[in-house]
């Protein structure tokens, strides 16, 4: 993994794409070893992810125009195809993935931005989908994501325009979740991280499966049919006996609550 690095602190870990010379722009050989180090995450011993860029001018600048600028019709599909297969990967990872953007976060690097879970900001971000002033689309998702994230109307003014927006104006419509000084970004996603992997395993896990899974069905009634299965399954788990047996403990005798320390069971 040439251009990205992964460390473990605990039960949190954290996936840096390091290609700070070109802004962490994604070519074919940077989406390569993104797929590797999610691959390479023990999700049992690891319960949640911070993904982030290195160095302090970018996140992602976006995908790589060098490479791109010269691919044939079949080839520009297959590396859109390439980079939406890892970012759905991403986005139903079984861990909670958590987005730490540092900087630049254009075509590309709004799109996997939006492929994790949710986003913190530093307060030097810049969001963008800059496609349609290259004489392209947004080839990763960036059509799909945004107008789910932020509405359609909102998404195509974005995306026509091709202008960038500031982490605040990212925060008031929706498309970050927190903007920070740019020093306590990682600690921050770190921090909610830690938080996260606190929590039941099984049941944060069946959390995230639910909400993906009633996102793509037609009414509310299929959606709630998901939830009930993945509720039901929470019942198998020790983690639920433990979790409910501590907080009766609370109610009946506070002096009598111990720390619970969830397992993937």
């Amino acid at each position: 993994m040439g251009f990205v690095d992964y460390t473990v602190d605990g039960a949190v870990g954290v996936i840096t794409i390091n290609r700070p010379q070109a802004l962490n722009a994604l070519n074919s050989e940077v989406l390569d070893d993104i797929k590797a180090a999610f691959e390479a995450v023990d999700t049992q011993a690891v319960r949640c992810l911070v993904l982030t860029g290195a160095g302090d001018k970018s996140f992602v600048a976006g995908a790589d125009i060098g490479e791109m600028s010269s691919l044939s019709k079949a080839e520009g599909e297959a590396f859109g195809k390439k980079g939406n297969d890892l970012f759905l990967e991403i986005e139903n990872f079984p861990i909670p993935v958590i987005a730490a953007i540092n900087g630049f976060a254009l075509g590309g690097g709004n799109e996997i931005a939006m492929s994790c879970d949710f986003r913190i900001a530093a307060e030097n971000a810049v969001f963008g989908q800059p496609e349609t002033g290259l004489g392209i689309t947004p080839g990763f998702g960036g059509t799909q994501r945004l107008a789910r994230l932020i509405g359609p109307g909102m998404a195509k003014q974005i995306i026509y325009t091709a202008r960038n927006i500031k982490a605040d104006e990212a925060l008031r419509i929706g498309l970050v979740n927190q903007v920070v000084p740019q020093e306590e970004l990682l600690p921050t996603a770190k921090k909610i991280a830690a938080t996260i992997a606190g929590n039941a395993p099984i049941a944060v896990r069946n959390c995230k499966k639910a909400i993906n899974e009633g996102l793509t069905k037609a009414t509310m009634a299929e959606a709630a049919a998901v939830e009930e299965k993945l509720f039901g399954d929470c019942f198998e788990s020790e983690d639920q006996k433990e979790g409910m047996a501590n907080f009766l403990r609370k109610k009946d005798d506070p002096k009598k609550v111990k720390h619970v320390a969830f397992q993937n069971r």
